[in-house]
């Protein structure tokens, strides 16, 4: 019997690689890590500055991946609202995930005015050490700041220009989990207008990366999420 399939969506600047970390922890799931062009494995493409065209991109990848109905979809930052969009386009195919984890992200309409994308690279740089998202020998090398600033600069833009309205509501479970000193970690239970369904959450330690300190614990909830939800699938 095939494992389910667990689609995870990277955060800016992160590829396909982001969530290894994790995999020790998923071996009951097959893991299929969704990359967006102009990083990774995607290296040679065109990167993408659009949320909507690259909501459709990562679409596109998972209806060529899926080979069940019993899946889950997780996202971390920005892969959250993809998770939230892409779940959308999913239901209107009569497809939809067994629930969508989301991480790093208190949800749609919290943080719409910051404009990030746009900052020089001093102040960009500035904003992106507040997240702890690049490791001190990129921000000290002037060669590979050059290489990750295009890309961050781009998925900041898809981030920030989301435009997800409340007709973005879904009717699949989310688990949204949050580091306690993130900004807006107080406005976790957002997301709950965003389901018909089960909302649950969980704030712990840790910043923005807070998922780097604990990936066995969120292991753990995606493999509750998804057999608390699963026999409901099942029967629909």
């Amino acid at each position: 019997m095939s494992k389910p399939q667990l689609f995870m969506f990277h955060f800016a600047g992160g590829n396909s690689y982001s969530f290894k970390f994790m995999n020790p922890y998923l071996q009951e799931f097959t893991i299929e890590p969704i990359e967006l062009p102009g990083r990774g494995r995607r290296s040679g493409e065109i990167l993408i500055t659009d949320f909507h065209t690259a909501a459709k991109d990562v679409y596109k990848q998972i209806r060529s991946k899926l080979n069940s109905k019993h899946f889950l979809i997780y996202g971390h930052s920005m892969g959250a609202y993809l998770a939230l969009k892409v779940t959308k386009m999913l239901e209107h195919d009569n497809i939809s995930p067994v629930g969508i984890i989301v991480t790093g992200n208190a949800g749609p309409k919290i943080s719409e005015n910051k404009k990030r994308y746009l900052l020089n690279e001093k102040d960009f740089v500035k904003e992106v050490k507040k997240l702890g998202g690049l490791p001190s020998e990129v921000l000290e090398n002037q060669e590979l700041l050059d290489y990750f600033m295009p890309i961050l600069k781009a998925d900041f833009e898809i981030s920030e220009e989301n435009n997800l309205e409340r007709d973005s509501t879904i009717n699949v479970p989310i688990y949204s989990l949050m580091g306690d000193t993130e900004e807006h970690a107080d406005k976790i239970t957002n997301w709950s207008k965003y389901t018909r369904s089960d909302f649950k959450h969980e704030v712990l330690s840790g910043d923005h990366f807070f998922i780097y300190n604990h990936p066995e614990r969120l292991a753990k909830i995606i493999t509750k999420h998804y057999h608390d939800h699963v026999i409901e699938k099942k029967l629909s």
